[in-house]
């Protein structure tokens, strides 16, 4: 007795969800289908059009139930293919709905008029998959539940402090919601969701928002009422109210509230249907979305201009660049007046409503061709209603997507922007700073484009700084010398402004053992803007020329720097000078000038911060480095007669970087590659006479030092191409 009771309850509730289907009361026709199912989890028609109700609540389980229902009775409908192919495209698997789409149109007739839209849809899932592989580096966020609900949320104006959001909601806050017992079924309309009515909030910081209060006060009207746009310094407001097939009005504010609603002229109002409008800055002109000129009862976008008694003039169309057979509406400028935002169903749009802009061409006065927004601020499915933030950073947006609360949902478009991130290389032995260490950070554009961003631990510090685009992991490889030391990954959380800092230190396992300084060669050091070598530096001079004769395959690079107080062109003279004192000395006591060279770094490679006098000192002087050949160590010194050398070899002495020139200087030719990527080439006359150096380094920086009878000729370009030139009579 009990099974054909079950069986006659279920053919009733699927009988009042049929009727509620067909009525495309999609919302009211859930829950009955929902009852069937309970008790018949396999009733294919159930579940196919429960799942075709559920495409605008639910997208994932709409696909389910109707793959289900497919899979339970193949020819559950005529036109399940067709369904198959829109939940699909709805849920990103963009060849199935392609698929599904073609099997369908092979069941029509040739000429079967929906053969046109089945061709736009397959368009559409093509679009779709070319934008969705090439995404933009967008962060979308929803604007959470105190303000987006399960109902549809859209129209989002804000105010020019960005302080107030109005927007409109089809929520059970609204007018009349509940209401379901009075003759006209309260504020029920005929797809058995609320009408629209307009709400405020306040903003409460960067993320929060108090709880939405309803304007519908003065503004509601007996049908959908929706926000606009506010101007005159938010003290008039354009919305869109039921009347007449929808029209657009304007409000002002009065004593902290909206007055009653009145309508545009007729210029701009018709009996057709006006959806949505914006008025420019200037007050001076009006641009509309209205079906009153289309054959087919689609919207276009027009515009209009204030006449001099102040009401709006005839109506022009913004032309067929923008307008298309489809629906295109919600236009919206920028400030400057040279972008228009819109939406259309036209277009290559990626199904549904999408947003495009255009700019302004003031030469051929017209719009130019309409570029689609990309993914993801548009979807397979609407988006509309997009709205800039007042100073122009950030947008809003209205959309139907996966990981909505349901229905429509108003979302905020942020452009992913740079983070700066900096720290420092440390050992994990002892925990020191590691000057001169490349990081590397390796990682990709949300369309797989590659990034990389690199620098180097500064001398003395250790400090590295990088800008890299945020919100995504990057391998960061870590190396010296041209050695990897370690990859590492790191994730760098999404930022939306450029001033957002994150510290990141590195500890590797590294012990230095470079030995690129001698022990037995000290620093000399000079007074501010002199050459001239002090007596401390004479006496150092002469230690270093007892080594260099007591070693005579060993050959020196002659390194002349400067602290910051000059002018970088006036530091790379000073410090070639500064090498080139040292360099003269030398010579006159006895060392071969083809067992030596000169270079100057300037103010480029300080040892030390430039942030005080005793730092500044240390900035100014001459370093020695013995010049080794790829891969080879330092060798064995004999300490020379007089010297305080101790002839050991390696030093853990810190260095400020490898020279850009330096080769050993034997007669014949010779190209060397350094530790930094350096590459060098020597060339030394059978008469060891004349010299010529030839250096580029990493960065694209490059030197040419030619010595010859005495005389040094130099030219140097940094990675910036600035050029220095130095020519000095060593005699």
């Amino acid at each position: 007795m009990a099974q054909p009771a079950l069986a006659q309850s279920s053919r009733k509730q699927l009988k009042t969800a049929n009727k509620y289907f067909e009525q495309e009361n999609y919302r009211a026709a859930i829950p009955f289908y929902e009852q069937v199912l309970a008790k018949e989890p396999n009733n294919a028609l159930a579940l196919f059009r429960a799942g075709i109700a559920y495409m605008s609540f639910d997208k994932e389980k709409a696909s389910d139930y109707i793959y289900k229902a497919q899979r339970l009775k193949p020819k559950v409908s005529k036109d399940v293919e067709y369904w198959l192919g829109r939940v699909d495209h709805l849920n990103y698997n963009f060849d199935e709905a392609i698929s599904h789409f073609q099997a369908y149109n092979a069941t029509l007739k040739k000429k079967d008029t929906r053969k046109a839209a089945l061709a736009q849809l397959i368009q559409h899932s093509k679009n779709a998959k070319v934008q969705f592989n090439s995404p933009k580096d967008i962060f979308v966020k929803n604007l959470g539940p105190t303000i987006n609900t399960s109902f549809s949320e859209h129209s989002p104006v804000i105010s020019a402090d960005d302080k107030t959001l109005l927007f409109t909601s089809r929520g059970e806050n609204v007018t009349g919601a509940g209401n379901t017992n009075s003759t006209n079924k309260g504020n029920i309309a005929s797809d058995g969701e609320y009408f629209e009515d307009i709400f405020e909030a306040k903003r409460i910081d960067d993320e929060n928002w108090e709880k939405p209060r309803s304007l519908s006060g003065v503004l509601n009207g007996k049908g959908h009422d929706a926000s606009i746009q506010v101007f005159d310094n938010d003290q008039k407001m354009l919305m869109y109210r039921q009347d007449e097939n929808g029209d657009i009005f304007y409000s002002e504010k009065a004593g902290g509230d909206w007055t009653a609603p009145k309508k545009l002229n007729n210029k701009i109002n018709s009996k057709a249907f006006e959806s949505d409008a914006f008025i420019t800055p200037d007050g001076l002109t009006i641009y509309f979305s209205t079906s009153k000129y289309s054959e087919d009862n689609t919207l276009d976008i027009y515009y209009a201009t204030r006449q001099p008694g102040g009401d709006w003039g005839e109506a022009k169309s913004v032309g067929n660049v923008i307008n298309t057979k489809f629906d295109d509406d919600s236009p919206y400028l920028s400030k400057d007046g040279k972008t228009m935002y819109f939406s259309s169903r036209g277009h290559n749009t990626m199904g549904g409503y999408d947003i495009f802009k255009s700019e302004y061409d003031e030469i051929g006065r017209k719009w130019g061709t309409p570029e689609n927004m990309g993914y993801p601020i548009n979807t397979p499915d609407d988006d509309t209603y997009y709205r800039l933030s007042p100073d122009g950073s950030y947008a809003y947006l209205s959309s139907y997507r996966i990981g909505g609360y349901g229905e429509k949902d108003i979302y905020t478009i942020n452009y992913i922007k740079n983070a700066i991130i900096r720290g420092k290389v440390f050992t994990k032995r002892d925990s020191t700073v590691i000057p001169g260490v490349e990081l590397v950070f390796n990682g990709t554009q949300a369309d797989k484009t590659a990034l990389s961003y690199r620098d180097v631990t500064k001398p003395v510090t250790g400090d590295y700084q990088v800008s890299v685009l945020s919100g995504r992991t990057y391998q960061v490889a870590v190396s010296k010398d041209s050695k990897n030391i370690t990859t590492e990954e790191f994730a760098v959380p999404i930022s939306t402004n450029d001033s957002t800092v994150i510290e990141k230190n590195f500890y590797v396992d590294y012990i230095d053992t470079s030995g690129t300084m001698y022990a037995g060669f000290k620093k000399i050091y000079f007074d501010t803007d002199k050459y001239k070598l002090r007596p401390e530096s004479i006496k150092e001079l002469a230690n270093i020329s007892s080594i260099l004769k007591a070693n005579p395959g060993l050959n020196i690079s002659i390194e002349g720097h400067c602290d910051s107080r000059n002018t970088d062109e006036y530091n790379i003279v000073l410090g070639q000078n500064r090498a080139d004192a040292a360099y003269n000395y030398l010579k006159k006591s006895g060392i071969t000038e083809t067992r030596m060279t000169t270079v100057s770094y300037g103010e480029r490679r300080p040892d030390a911060p430039n942030d005080s006098p005793e730092n500044m000192q240390l900035n100014r002087r001459v370093e020695f480095r013995p010049i080794l050949k790829e891969g080879e160590t330092m060798p064995t010194l004999n300490p020379g007669a007089g010297s305080g050398a101790t002839g050991t070899g390696t030093s853990g002495a810190s260095s400020t970087g490898t020279t850009t020139t330096g080769a050993p200087l034997q007669p014949g030719k010779s190209k060397v590659k350094m530790a930094d990527g350096t590459k060098v080439k020597t060339k030394v006359d059978e008469d060891s006479d004349k010299v010529k150096v030839k250096a580029k380094g990493p960065a694209g920086e490059e030197s040419k030092t030619k010595t010859k009878d005495g005389t040094i000729d130099a030219k140097t370009k940094d990675a910036n191409g600035e050029k220095t030139k130095v020519k000095t009579d060593n005699d």
